[in-house]
């Protein structure tokens, strides 16, 4: 059963899970989700520490909970029961599940939350999860199969892991664009968040002064159906809502799209100015209207 998830997921905002102040100023930018990060972010022997500061975070915000997601470890680790053990009593916003292999990784999370949310009194199955679904070679063959996965409301991509999975020295092409497995992942990321009905989600940009590469970036993912990015950096934040969100051009335009549809009941396609509009132009413009909340 697909969730209905109707919280903003344009900006997704890491932040180390053993570090208060990183932590807290995340939390206070405008990012539509914060990730405390238990995984990459924190060393092996700094992980029981970062589990007791996360929890410590979400228990001194209650109103912003929603927002406050938790990166837990992989599955396929020592770490991953302890991480949600120490995070579940303070009722995270969400989930970030990383190197997930298919569905069924998703279904053990799923077992797990749930096992959880009774014991400390929160609703079963409300907490979301999105996946990383391509940071290991195997897990670029089950991209296809997240459909009707429970509680998944988005997927997105990773090319670092990836490469280190693969054995690759480099994941870039000479001109700094990635390489041709790096694209696919992106790619199969989209195709596979398509599939499943849930948010395709942008990898991060590296380089967080760059703020320029970056708008062109989100805005370039945007129009080929990504709905949001990762962020490593507070800086991120506001170039990355404002490329997801549409523009009030954009949504006249949607508007008119769908009253001219509505004015001619049964039409297959109609004429507009001089080229022609049929119904894959009508269904982009209501799911324009509906990401902006106005269909």
């Amino acid at each position: 059963m697909m969730m209905d998830h109707s919280q903003p997921m344009r900006s997704w905002l890491f932040a180390p899970g053993d570090s208060e102040k990183k932590m807290a100023k995340a939390a206070d930018s405008a990012a539509d989700i914060v990730l405390l990060d238990l995984e990459d972010a924190v060393a092996p022997e700094s992980k029981p520490a970062a589990r007791t500061m996360v929890h410590a975070m979400l228990a001194s915000r209650p109103s912003a909970r929603e927002r406050l997601w938790v990166r837990v470890n992989p599955l396929d680790g020592p770490h991953t029961l302890a991480d949600l053990a120490a995070v579940m009593p303070a009722s995270p916003g969400g989930i970030m599940l990383p190197k997930a292999q298919g569905r069924h990784d998703i279904e053990r999370l799923d077992h797990y939350l749930s096992a959880l949310e009774v014991a400390h009194g929160i609703a079963q199955g409300s907490t979301p999860v999105i996946a990383l679904v391509t940071e290991t070679a195997e897990s670029m063959f089950h991209t296809g199969s997240y459909k009707g996965a429970p509680r998944l409301v988005a997927m997105s991509w990773g090319a670092e892991d990836l490469a280190d999975s693969i054995g690759a020295s480099d994941n870039r092409n000479p001109d700094g664009s990635y390489g041709f497995t790096y694209e696919l992942a992106r790619s199969l990321c989209l195709l596979g968040a398509a599939s499943a009905g849930v948010a395709a989600i942008e990898t991060i940009q590296g380089d967080f002064r760059d703020l320029e590469g970056l708008k062109a970036r989100a805005e370039q993912v945007r129009r080929n159906g990504f709905r949001g990015m990762l962020a490593i950096h507070p800086a991120q934040v506001d170039v990355i809502n404002a490329a997801f969100t549409p523009s009030a051009e954009e949504l006249a335009h949607a508007q008119m799209v769908v009253d001219l549809f509505a004015a001619h009941p049964g039409v297959g396609t109609i004429g507009y100015q001089g080229g022609m509009l049929d119904r894959p132009h009508l269904s982009r413009a209501q799911q324009l209207l509906r990401q902006a909340g106005q269909g």
